[in-house]
């Protein structure tokens, strides 16, 4: 798979695939364009379509209902006008003769001016007499003296939800003396349903419908009869509906139930409050643009996919000589021929063809050129004892003779080309590699000595000196040499342990000694860091040269050495100043540590013995402690503050160590 899908990528970046896909990605977005321009246009079509058909059949609703709605207003007057201007013999016989209402009413009733049924038709001897007083409708009339559309409520008797249509009676004088009424079933009466006949009959497609509600939110009709008499809460409210309920007229988008969008009409029926509004949700208004598109999509897919091999046919004819010279070009550089020939009518492939040959004579005869220097500096390099290598401008080795394959420790130079950092010393590689990369990069020389360890793990000192190699001031790489200083160094080093130590003990002399004191004071004067400052001599060392001879002397030096060195931290400096005379050094140590460090060194020193012909020689120290003072600039001053403790020690009897303070010289003067 990763082998098929690595091929397939390699053809989609060769030209032909970049045509095909660039002629591909131009379709796709061509008729992205066309389907994205197509789906926006008809979009606003529809919805324009849809509003022109809302509106039409909103208006319809509307003028309808208030046509029933007034002409069933006109009927309950016109009843009422008979019962209290013609004086019929009883309410119950008025509404008797009044029968054809009930086409329009479920039932009529008449009720007195305090608000008690007084007659009902058809006749219910349950609602005879009952107090109506508490009912909108009743009191709307009662105050108002017009007719009035109630709001829908349940029936007392059977909790059915209904309206009624109410107007009121009056005498000669205009007194208000009950109302007549006609009231209506909103589901399951026969003229509520008449009433609502236009709205069953409405065909808004498959989830399209219409709705009437009153002016407070409480629905009069819906197609489903559970959402009769509820009432939208304001919470649910969308504002094109709180619009409408206040009175406006007009077609809005907005969220339907489930947040699904859809168009809706409202118009107004003002003898009832009641307002109407149709419906129609828009997945069923676009439903046909989207499926239009999609068998558009189609076609372009399918047009698509007929198009593409012939396409593909033609650019393979077209790229063929192209072919023809990539494979020409690939045996020039192989060796098979000497030029590229291209019979072809496209003029800048033959221009391309020719400026090739001329670059192919061109690069043979540089590349003999070059072949011979090559040669040559090859073996100049091979002949060379000193150790040479050749890096790019990164610094990675690209080259390195044989000497320094051999130098190192490598079988062949490919391995020490990726392992030859490895090797630096662990103490100075970080200096190293950090001057080598600032070297690299800035295109500076780079001379530096540093420890190394061949392959084999032997140590070795090199010093490594690389410089840029230019052309047109244009940096090709870096050439460098490689010196084995290992035993320059070694020499180096003995010389300078032999010019600061003593032959005989092995201990510092007076030159490496006062070197490290001036370091010494130097720090002190700097940071403040403590230092002491011990001189001591032996004492009844004369009879040991005397009587034991110089080598006896010798031994009892280098024992006295050895302990001394034993006695101290291995950061003190120790040294033998010459004869019999010893100094210590103690760095970053205050005067009571010192001082504890001075009486161990006289127990210690006062128990070294050495014999010879059955005699046992001892010796003792004088020994003198300071440390340094404010003020103290010199070394001389410090020597001679602790000189000065010695011949104290002495004059106090010896064998003993003895400390001098700038306020014990002061006291002494």
């Amino acid at each position: 798979m990763p082998f098929r899908l690595s091929t397939y990528w390699r053809h989609a970046q060769s030209l032909k695939g970049r045509l095909m896909l660039g002629l591909l990605s131009t379709w796709i977005v061509v008729m992205a364009l066309l389907l994205t321009f197509g789906w926006r246009t008809g979009d606003r079509l529809l919805e324009s379509s849809s509003n022109t058909h809302l509106r039409y059949e909103a208006r319809l609703i509307a003028d309808d209902l208030t046509s029933q709605v007034a002409s069933r207003l006109r009927s309950l007057e016109r009843l009422a006008n008979r019962l209290d201007v013609d004086r019929v013999p009883s309410p119950q016989h008025g509404l008797r003769h009044s029968e054809a209402l009930l086409e329009w009413f479920d039932w009529l009733m008449v009720t007195d001016a305090e608000g008690g049924v007084s007659a009902l038709w058809p006749e219910n001897p349950d609602m005879q007499g009952v107090d109506l007083s508490f009912r909108d409708y009743f009191q709307h009339v009662r105050a108002f003296r017009r007719p009035y559309v109630s709001e829908p409520f349940h029936s007392l008797l059977s909790d059915i939800p209904m309206v009624v249509f109410a107007v009121p009676r009056r005498d000669e004088l205009g007194r208000f003396q009950g109302m007549v009424g006609g009231a209506l079933q909103l589901n399951g009466g026969r003229q509520g349903g008449g009433l609502f006949q236009r709205l069953d009959r409405l065909r808004l497609g498959e989830h399209g419908y219409a709705s009437v509600m009153s002016d407070n939110g409480t629905y009069l009709y819906h197609p489903r009869d559970d959402k009769v008499l509820h009432t939208l809460p304001e919470e649910e409210r969308t504002d094109w509906q709180e619009l409408a309920l206040m009175g406006w007229e007009g077609e809005a988008s907005e969220l339907l139930s489930g947040e699904r969008a859809g168009y809706k009409a409202y118009r107004q029926i003002w003898p009832a409050g009641w307002i109407v509004s149709v419906t129609l949700p828009r997945d069923q208004v676009i439903a046909p643009l989207e499926g239009w598109l999609r068998r558009l999509g189609g076609w372009f897919v399918l047009v698509a996919g007929l198009l593409l091999p012939l396409i593909g046919w033609l650019l393979w004819r077209l790229l063929s000589p192209l072919l023809r010279l990539k494979r020409q070009m690939q045996e020039v550089g192989r060796g098979h021929r000497q030029r590229v020939s291209l019979d072809t009518r496209m003029h800048e492939l033959q221009q391309v063809a020719d400026t090739f040959n001329h670059v192919e004579v061109e690069r043979s005869q540089a590349l003999a050129s070059l072949e011979g220097r090559q040669a040559f500096l090859d073996a100049v390099l091979a002949s060379s004892p000193v150790g040479m290598f050749v890096t790019d401008t990164e610094g990675a080795l690209t080259y390195m003779n044989q000497a320094l394959v051999e130098l190192t420790g490598f079988k062949v130079y490919q391995e020490a080309r990726h392992e030859w950092m490895r090797h630096i010393h662990p103490d100075d590689s970080a200096t190293v590699l950090e001057l080598w990369h600032h070297s690299m990069a800035s295109g500076e020389d780079f001379l530096q000595q540093f420890r190394y360890y061949r392959r084999s793990g032997e140590p070795l000192w090199l010093e490594v000196h690389t410089r840029p190699a230019m052309a047109e001031d244009r940096v090709l790489g870096f050439v460098g040499t490689v010196k084995d200083i290992t035993e320059r160094r070694e020499e180096e080093a003995l010389r300078q342990w032999e010019a600061e130590h003593d032959p005989l003990t092995g201990l510092l002399n007076r030159r490496g000694f006062e070197r490290r004191l001036e370091e010494a004071l130097a720090d002190w004067r700097k940071t403040g860091n403590p230092a002491s400052l011990i001189l001591f001599d032996l004492d009844h060392f004369k009879p040991i040269n005397d009587e034991g001879g110089h080598a006896l002397g010798d031994e009892m030096l280098r024992r006295i050495a050895q302990v001394v060195a034993w006695e101290v931290r291995r950061s003190d400096h120790v040294a033998r100043q010459g004869g019999d005379e010893f100094a210590v050094l103690l760095p970053s140590c205050t005067v009571a540590h010192a001082e504890q460090l001075a009486q161990s060194l006289v127990e210690a020193v006062g128990e070294v013995e050495v014999s010879q012909g059955g005699r046992d020689f001892r010796v003792t120290l004088s020994l003198g402690l300071t440390s340094f003072q404010e003020g103290d600039e010199r070394i001389a001053a410090v020597i001679e503050r602790a000189d000065d403790a010695t011949y104290r020690a002495k004059r106090q009897g010896r064998n003993r160590a003895v400390t001098c303070e700038v306020s014990a010289e002061s006291d002494d003067g």
